[in-house]
């Protein structure tokens, strides 16, 4: 086990050095994004979000398709997207020359306008409950990366899939990283894919989830990145004032615990309800800012996890607005940090961002189709 941990050390001392200059797979690291939903009937066009976007200095978006309407909008725009291939559409992908007939229909023909950046290849598949889908993961994005080689598009566009937390067996404490035994098999196929294109593992990461789980043994504070005790790893000896951080550095250690090194983390999804039911302890508009707020603050002061201090952590926050026609608990409903017709659901800092013009770090945004958010694994500081 010190074995171990001497190999992870100065793996990531390679790793903190390589991008310790604000160098990532498309050169300048953005620091973080924001979820564009779309499941309502009452949002602003494509072209009014792109308006909100530069007064945000917004630079990056993500939606969950490959929405015709948005990428036409956002053309000749600064914006990078990056788009999304449906779940239902990987069994077709697993033919090459179907992968390259999308590629050739939903990729080529909006480049090089707009800033297509990244094709994610379905949603937590892993542990969608679907174990015949899995299977044509791997297939899919080796065709899709192929096609994009073929086409001779493929060098500022990288192919990956975002997990929930729940491909962990273990994440506590952070050392422990394991993923489940189950997946661990097309989990290293898809990992060796992720070393050899050099394409980051996107992880939804909720630290809501665990608090409303097990409020009586994880502190609120440390959830909110408010100034708490934390906790130290007792094999690194790192210490962690936050369990976002802890979940990302427990994805990493599962990723050596595979063999691999070099594959950089970033967080896809992370968020906090302003409103919920009864039981969604903790879901309240306070909670919403004061988390969001304070990973801002966080990601705007270049920060990386304990594990990476040098290497700052690209993280994309849910949502950027309240989504009506979501189902499910009260709570899919409220993750927006705006509301519909464009005000703010509560204010995090980024109005301060949108007058300033000395700030040299961009806002991101991510745009999300409907999916269920999911707890994944915890951490417990007892």
């Amino acid at each position: 086990m010190a074995t171990f941990f001497r190999r992870m050390a100065i793996r990531y001392i390679f790793l903190t050095l390589f991008f310790s200059a604000d160098i990532g797979f498309f050169g300048r690291v953005t620091p973080f994004g924001i979820n564009y939903g779309q499941v309502a009937n009452n949002l602003p066009s494509p072209d009014k979000v792109l308006e909100l976007f530069s007064n945000l200095k917004v630079t990056k978006t993500r939606i969950y398709d490959t929405n015709p309407e948005i990428l036409s909008a956002f053309a000749k725009s600064n914006v990078e997207v990056i788009v999304t291939v449906e779940n239902e559409m990987l069994i077709q992908l697993n033919d090459p020359q179907q992968a390259l007939q999308w590629v050739n229909g939903h990729i080529k023909p909006y480049l090089p306008d707009t800033k297509i950046t990244g094709i994610q290849v379905g949603n937590e598949l892993f542990t969608n409950g679907d174990t015949t889908l899995i299977q044509y993961l791997v297939p899919a994005v080796v065709n899709i990366h192929n096609a994009l080689v073929r086409l001779g598009i493929d060098s500022n566009i990288h192919v990956s899939t975002p997990s929930s937390l729940e491909v962990l067996q273990e994440s506590y404490p952070p050392s422990a990283g394991s993923f489940k035994s189950e997946i661990s098999g097309i989990m290293s196929q898809f990992l060796s894919f992720l070393s050899t294109t050099k394409a980051p593992f996107w992880i939804n990461a909720y630290p809501y989830f665990a608090y409303k789980d097990d409020p009586s043994r994880i502190p609120l504070d440390y959830v909110l990145f408010n100034p708490n005790e934390g906790m130290v790893d007792p094999n690194t000896n790192l210490h962690y004032d936050n369990m976002l951080y802890a979940q990302v550095d427990a994805v990493t250690f599962a990723i050596a615990r595979l063999n691999f090194s070099g594959i950089e983390v970033r967080v896809s999804e992370t968020g906090w309800p302003s409103k919920g039911d009864t039981n969604e302890i903790g879901a309240t508009l306070q909670n919403a800012q004061t988390y969001n707020r304070n990973l801002l603050r966080r990601q705007m002061a270049n920060e990386g996890t304990p594990l990476s201090p040098r290497m700052r952590l690209e993280a994309y926050f849910f949502a950027l607005f309240n989504e009506d026609m979501k189902t499910g608990a009260t709570s899919e409903r409220n993750y927006g940090l705006f509301q519909a017709d464009e005000t703010m659901t509560y204010n995090v800092g980024l109005s301060a961002f949108a007058s300033s013009s000395s700030s040299s770090t961009s806002i991101s945004l991510t745009s999300s189709a409907a999916h269920t958010k999911k707890s994944g694994a915890t951490d417990t500081i007892s």
